[in-house]
Formats: C-alpha cells, sequence, structure tokens
C-alpha cells in the first residue's frame, strides 16, 4: 500500500474512531511541506502524522498498486487517551486489513525514538509514520 493509499486508508478508519474530533490530511490542515499525512485531533489535542512509504523489492512506481493479502495484525488493545502513538497503531490494527502485516511502535523500541510507526505490509512494502 503506497502512500496516498494508505492516507486515504487511515483516514477512513480515524475519523469513525471514538475519541477523534476532527481529522484532516495535512494538506487540508495548511501543510504543504508534507505530501502525505494526517492531522489528527482528539481531546488530547492535535498531532500531525507524516506519511512516507518503501516500495517492495522489485517493486517500480510505474508498477500498479496491486494489493497483497494475508493474516491480518493481532493482538492491540482498545485505542487508549494519551498515547498519540498507541491509539494510532491500536485504530490501524483493529481494523483487521488483510494488507496489513504487522505494526511497530518506534518509542517502544530499545533506542527510545521519537513516536511514529513502521507498518509492514504482506507484499513487503512498508509505511512509514513519524510524528512531526
Amino acid at each position: 500500500m503506497r502512500p496516498a493509499r494508505f492516507q486515504d486508508f487511515a483516514l477512513g478508519l480515524v475519523r469513525s474512531s471514538p475519541g477523534a474530533t476532527r481529522v484532516q490530511t495535512l494538506t487540508e490542515a495548511g501543510d504543504s511541506q508534507h505530501p502525505f499525512g494526517l492531522a489528527i485531533t482528539t481531546g488530547d489535542g492535535e498531532v500531525h502524522w507524516q506519511i512516507m512509504g518503501q516500495l517492495a523489492d522489485g517493486e517500480k512506481h510505474e508498477h500498479a498498486d496491486v494489493p497483497v493479502t494475508g493474516d491480518p495484525v493481532q493482538g492491540w488493545d482498545e485505542p487508549k487517551p494519551g498515547d498519540p502513538e498507541g491509539w494510532l497503531a491500536a485504530v490501524l490494527a483493529r481494523a483487521e486489513s488483510p494488507e496489513i502485516a504487522s505494526i511497530d511502535r518506534w518509542s517502544l523500541r530499545p533506542d527510545g525514538r521519537a513516536p511514529g510507526l513502521t507498518v509492514v505490509f504482506h507484499n513487503g512494502a512498508k509505511a512509514f509514520v513519524r510524528q512531526i
């Protein structure tokens, strides 16, 4: 799933998620620096997420974005307020998309990175969602 399609997918999920009071693309929120991303407002405030992508091995941009499906990612709790990264990860995982193979939360890594997610798709492509 490439960034444009992932943005649309995530936008629809977040808009229908409890706790989200306003959801826009970064472009709609006035950010012209980042081509893909979301501005999500919850009771905890507004958080901006940039979406970047990495193609699967051997794939080229001129190829069609063909979905590859498999078992959806499992084991996520309900989205919780106060943890924007965990909230977004839970929203994405609970959708049980057959295209998403795994979701890695950056803040839980030993190196203590800033909040963000790596979403790995069954075709080998990745979406990197970083808080900006």
